[in-house]
């Protein structure tokens, strides 16, 4: 039986750092654990403010919290507002656009989205995208007309862009080119080769790597991170998902980002404080401070 545990915390960062894309709302645990699994035991999902409490233990300082439906959306709005820790991103995930679509719902979806984007801790539109994995032929317009409209989003209210690409490299990039990419745009848990790193960041964009970078087979994952410029750098857990060695397969949080980051300075062979300090930079050109409400400071 799998192990459903939360993971030790691991040894603390000495130089603290950010989680660029995490699920912590209560709708995105429970999917992971299952029903029948309650919290409270060490087996069930964290409340938010656990999870936010052990990543300050952890050297994680604050987390972007990403919607992927209204729901999850607003409650990354609405908490991002009452915690320093958090800011938000908003989105429709490509994959319930195909089904909102196919229901008649997704522009109400998309209209709440623009008004969440008004917020001043909504610092990104994320995560949207293309899918090429879960949804059928039928659904991919609907992903397409839904990317679209979030980088239309996202340009004229002056956010970044959280991508989700999923078998879609080639598609999501001529997106991109041909609709013209906001100026801070972040590809979440990469998942290209080294070809696909030079092109994305020739263009100035974003690689967020997940703990995916640290599997066993993950060895084009690890090279695209070597191609990486450092300015372009950002690290993740997707928490509750994808937890990296050595804890693979157990819930993820944000407090284990620093066994991703630790295992990053050992590819690309440099001290993880000087590693996180470049992270953490990124970070903050990316989205602007945690601290910060004003609109002007980052760029809106």
């Amino acid at each position: 039986m799998a192990d459903r545990a939360y993971p030790p915390l691991p040894e603390t960062l000495k130089v603290p750092v950010y989680d660029d894309h995490t699920h912590i709302d209560p709708y995105s645990g429970p999917g992971w654990f299952g029903e029948e699994e309650a919290s409270g035991d060490g087996h069930g999902p964290l409340d938010w403010r656990e999870q936010l409490d052990r990543a300050s233990v952890a050297g994680v300082k604050g987390v972007v919290q990403v919607g992927t439906d209204v729901e999850s959306s607003r409650w990354s709005a609405d908490h991002a507002a009452i915690d320093p820790r958090m800011l938000a991103a908003v989105a429709i995930h490509p994959n319930d656009a195909a089904v909102l679509e196919a229901e008649g719902g997704l522009d109400d979806a998309l209209a709440v989205i623009e008004g969440l984007a008004s917020r001043p801790r909504v610092r990104a539109i994320g995560e949207t995208g293309l899918d090429y994995y879960r949804t059928g032929e039928d659904g991919l317009a609907a992903q397409l007309r839904s990317f679209e409209a979030h980088i239309d989003i996202a340009r004229r209210h002056g956010l970044a862009l959280q991508i989700h690409d999923r078998d879609a490299h080639v598609e999501v990039v001529d997106t991109l080119l041909r609709v013209g990419a906001p100026d801070r745009t972040v590809f979440h848990c990469f998942s290209g080769d080294a070809g696909l790193a030079t092109l994305a960041t020739s263009h100035g964009w974003y690689l967020s790597f997940a703990g995916t970078v640290t599997f066993k087979t993950a060895h084009d994952l690890r090279a695209a991170l070597r191609v990486t410029p450092r300015d372009r750098i950002l690290v993740e857990t997707d928490a509750p998902w994808l937890a990296p060695a050595p804890v693979r397969g157990r819930p993820n949080a944000p407090y284990l980002v620093p066994h991703t980051l630790r295992f990053m300075a050992e590819v690309l062979e440099t001290d993880p404080s000087m590693l996180a300090a470049q992270i953490a930079s990124n970070t903050e050109a990316v989205y602007g401070s945690w601290t910060d409400d004003a609109p002007e400071r980052w760029g809106r």
